[in-house]
C-alpha cells in the first residue's frame, strides 16, 4: 500500500493534465506555390488601361532560387513617363518590345529602343519617358532574392 501511496502525486497530475486542453499550435501558413516552368501565350494577356497608357501582370511567384519573380508589361503612351526619379530595392530588368523611351538613371540621360535592355541595380534613381511618337510597350522583369530589404 506504502507504493501505491508514492505513485498517488503522479497520478493526481496526469489526469489533471489530461483534463487540461493542450494549447493548439499556431497554424503554419502554406507555402507559396513556386513558379513553374511555363509558356505564357502573348494572345492570351489581358491588358488594363492606365491613366499613361496601358498594364499587364503577368506573374509574380517564388521559384527554386527566387524570393519572389515578377513580370509585368507596360505601355506608355507618347510624351508620358513612369512618374518623378524613384527608387527600387529589387534589381530589375526592362526590355523594349516597341517605341522609344529616354531612360533616365540618376540624372544620366540615354535612349532605348525596341529590343533595348536598361537594367536597373537596386535602388537606383530612375524612370523613363516615352520620346517617340507611338506608344511604348516593354517587359519589367525584377528579380527578389534573400539579399532584396523587405518592405
Amino acid at each position: 500500500m506504502k507504493s501505491l501511496a508514492c505513485l498517488l502525486p503522479f497520478v493526481v497530475i496526469a489526469t489533471m493534465s489530461a483534463q487540461t486542453p493542450a494549447p493548439t499550435p499556431a497554424p503554419t501558413p502554406a507555402p507559396a506555390t513556386k513558379m513553374l516552368s511555363q509558356v505564357i501565350d502573348w494572345q492570351k494577356l489581358v491588358f488594363t488601361p492606365t491613366k499613361t497608357g496601358q498594364r499587364c501582370a503577368v506573374f509574380e511567384a517564388p521559384t527554386p532560387t527566387l524570393d519572389k519573380f515578377h513580370c509585368h508589361i507596360s505601355t506608355l503612351n507618347p510624351g508620358e513617363n513612369t512618374g518623378a526619379l524613384h527608387r527600387h530595392p529589387q534589381e530589375e530588368l526592362v526590355i523594349i518590345k516597341e517605341g522609344t523611351l529616354e531612360i533616365n538613371i540618376d540624372g544620366k540621360i540615354q535612349t532605348a529602343t525596341a529590343g533595348s535592355m536598361i537594367f536597373y541595380s537596386a535602388n537606383e534613381n530612375e524612370n523613363m519617358r516615352n520620346i517617340g511618337k507611338i506608344p511604348a510597350t516593354y517587359y519589367v522583369i525584377q528579380f527578389y532574392t534573400a539579399l532584396t530589404p523587405k518592405q
